[in-house]
C-alpha cells in the first residue's frame, strides 16, 4: 500500500536526488519539521496587469468590486432560476451579484490615456473606489494622466472625476466625452421628462461635470480620438455609449465598455436584458453586432465589467458567445 502519512511522504522526498544549489529539505520544513505558519494579510495585492497592443502599453487597474443579493429583475426577462443556473454554471455563488469595474491606462508613447475613472472617493474599507491607489502602485501620479477618455455617464464610469474634495482628480488632463451622451445628459428637457428613478443620475452628471467646459471636448463616433483610440458607436446601453478599437501596427484591442455586464450571465445569453441597459433592444442589437464581429476577426478585447484582468477573446457557442480568458503573460 503506498503510505501517504506525513512521515512516508517527507521518507520519500529525502531520498530524492537533491538539485545542485537546492536548499536542504530540512531548511524547506523548518528545523521542528513542521511548515512555517504565516498570518494572512487580509488585503489584496494591486490591482494592475499590464500588457501590450504593438507598441501601446495596456494597465488594467482595478478600481474594486461591489457584491449585493440578486434581485427579482436584475435581468428583465429572464427569472431568478434562470439566472441562478448561469451563475451556477459559471462557478459563482447562486443569489449573489458581484460586478467589477475595471478602467484602463495606455500610454502610447507620448500621452498617458486614462478610459473611464471608476466609483470615485469612497468610504474607508470600501470594496470600490481604489482607482488612485492603484495608479500610485503603478507608479502614476493624477498630474502625470494627459487625458481622460469617458465611454458614458453612468456613476461608476464617471464619479472618479473628481478628488475628495471636490477638485478635479486628475488636474492637468482634457476630459473627451461622446458627444451624444453630452447632448442626452446635459439637456434640460431630457431631465424634466425623465423617470423619477433616473432623475438622480442627471443630478449626478451635473455635480461632476459643473465647471468643466473649459476642460470638457465632446468627440463624435468613427474617429480617432486620441493616439491609436479610435471612437466606436455603442449605443443602446445609453444613448451615447461608446466602445473603442485601440490599435497599434497591426495589433487591435476591442475595449467594449459595458456593452455587456456581468460576462457569466450576458455573453452565453446575449438576448437578456440587464437593469441598466436604457435601450434594451438596442442594446441587444449591439451586443450581436459586436460580438460578432470580434468572433470572427478573433480579436482581443477588454470589458469594464469583466473578471479583472478582464481581457480575453469571444467566440460563438450555440446561440450564444464563450468569453475565452487571454492567458496571463509574465512579460511585455
Amino acid at each position: 500500500m503506498t503510505d501517504t502519512t506525513r512521515r512516508g511522504l517527507l521518507a520519500g522526498a529525502a531520498s530524492l536526488p537533491l538539485l545542485a544549489g537546492a536548499p536542504a529539505l530540512s531548511a524547506l520544513v523548518g528545523s521542528s519539521g513542521a511548515a512555517h505558519a504565516q498570518t494572512g494579510s487580509g488585503t489584496q495585492v494591486p490591482g494592475l496587469y499590464r500588457y501590450k497592443v504593438g507598441d501601446i502599453e495596456i494597465t488594467a487597474i482595478n478600481d474594486g468590486a461591489r457584491s449585493f443579493p440578486l434581485a427579482d429583475g436584475f435581468v428583465k426577462n429572464a427569472s431568478r432560476d434562470e439566472v441562478n443556473g448561469a451563475l451556477e454554471a459559471a462557478f459563482l455563488p447562486k443569489d449573489q451579484m458581484t460586478i467589477q469595474f475595471n478602467p484602463m491606462l495606455l500610454n502610447t508613447g507620448g500621452k498617458r490615456v486614462l478610459i473611464d475613472t471608476g466609483n470615485g472617493p469612497q468610504s474607508a474599507n470600501a470594496p470600490v473606489g481604489k482607482l488612485m491607489a492603484n495608479l500610485a502602485w503603478a507608479g502614476v501620479k493624477p498630474a502625470d494622466i494627459d487625458t481622460v477618455v469617458i465611454s458614458h455617464f453612468h456613476g461608476d464610469h464617471i464619479n472618479g472625476l473628481r478628488a475628495e474634495d471636490g477638485s478635479l482628480a486628475f488636474p492637468n488632463a482634457e476630459i473627451l466625452v461622446p458627444a451624444p451622451e453630452w447632448a442626452f445628459w446635459m439637456d434640460e428637457g431630457q431631465m424634466s421628462r425623465a423617470p423619477e428613478a433616473m432623475k438622480g443620475a442627471f443630478a449626478n452628471v451635473r455635480k461632476v461635470f459643473k465647471d468643466t467646459d473649459s476642460r470638457v471636448k465632446p468627440y463624435e463616433w468613427d474617429k480617432e480620438i486620441a493616439p491609436g483610440i479610435t471612437s466606436v458607436n455603442a449605443a443602446g446601453h445609453t444613448p451615447g455609449h461608446t466602445a473603442y478599437v485601440v490599435a497599434s501596427g497591426d495589433a487591435k484591442l476591442f475595449v467594449q465598455s459595458d456593452i455587456t455586464n456581468t460576462p457569466a450571465l450576458f455573453v452565453p445569453n446575449p438576448e437578456w436584458q440587464v437593469t441598466f441597459d436604457m435601450d434594451a433592444a438596442k442594446a441587444i442589437e449591439t451586443r450581436r453586432k459586436v460580438y460578432d464581429m470580434l468572433a470572427a476577426e478573433r480579436m482581443q478585447l477588454t470589458g469594464y465589467h469583466f473578471f479583472f484582468p478582464a481581457t480575453g477573446f469571444i467566440e460563438k457557442a450555440g446561440n450564444g458567445y464563450r468569453l475565452v480568458p487571454a492567458p496571463w503573460n509574465p512579460v511585455l
